[in-house]
């Protein structure tokens, strides 16, 4: 069970870590706003992701529970998917797609909550940079589905358990790391983070792909 549970937290990190709109709007708060203001965004946003986990892995659990065939397609498709997240991850990107943050109209709508005074901005902001990030929900729905079809009954909720610790530890430690570090948080930080985390998710995906032949 622990060893389960522990699978769930490193593959959460690796899920977290790489650098989005979530992680984007918690690196702005600890670098432009008090400490104690950034700590509440984060942890805004962890809540946040943590229902998005759960969503994403208990509602695909109940499809695959309906269509039992769905499960070992999960397997091989996500792990697929998840392989090809985690290249994504790893191959820099190109200069015009560096903030692409700041294009979506879901983090502008952030950024103009954020300036609004009072928790409840922030709260909001938050809501709109996990909920309404089209991305996080089918990265999340594949890489937490393909996981829901291995485990199953109670190491299925060690899993998510250890997906959502890896959300409780990660926003709120960032917070508080980019704000101490302040401008010696760089780009090449969180290029290093972008890399460690690619290499996390392909080889889950590659762990995916060998249970659905059997190999492991």
């Amino acid at each position: 069970m622990l060893s389960v549970m522990l699978q769930g937290f490193t593959m959460g990190l690796a899920y977290v870590a790489p650098i989005g709109m979530q992680n984007l709007f918690v690196i702005n708060a600890a670098v432009s706003q008090p400490r104690t203001r950034a700590l509440i965004t984060a942890l805004f946003v962890t809540l946040f992701d943590m229902s998005l986990t759960l969503a994403c892995f208990f509602g695909v659990g109940a499809v695959m529970d309906a269509v039992p065939w769905l499960g070992p397609l999960m397997q091989l498709v996500g792990g697929g998917l998840v392989i090809a997240i985690g290249i994504v991850l790893i191959v820099p990107r190109r200069k015009k797609d560096a903030e692409p943050a700041k294009k979506d109209a879901a983090g502008n709508a952030a950024r103009a909550r954020m300036n609004q005074p009072g928790l409840r901005g922030v709260f909001v902001a938050a809501l709109l940079v996990t909920w309404c990030n089209p991305q996080a929900f089918i990265d999340g729905t594949m890489m937490l589905g393909a996981f829901r079809a291995t485990f199953g009954g109670a190491d299925g909720l060690a899993f998510v358990a250890g997906a959502c610790m890896a959300s409780l530890v990660w926003f709120p430690g960032m917070a508080l790391i980019v704000s101490a570090l302040g401008s010696r948080f760089n780009d090449r930080i969180l290029r290093v983070i972008n890399v460690v985390c690619g290499l996390v998710v392909i080889a889950y995906g590659l762990r995916l792909i060998a249970a659905f032949f059997g190999w492991v």
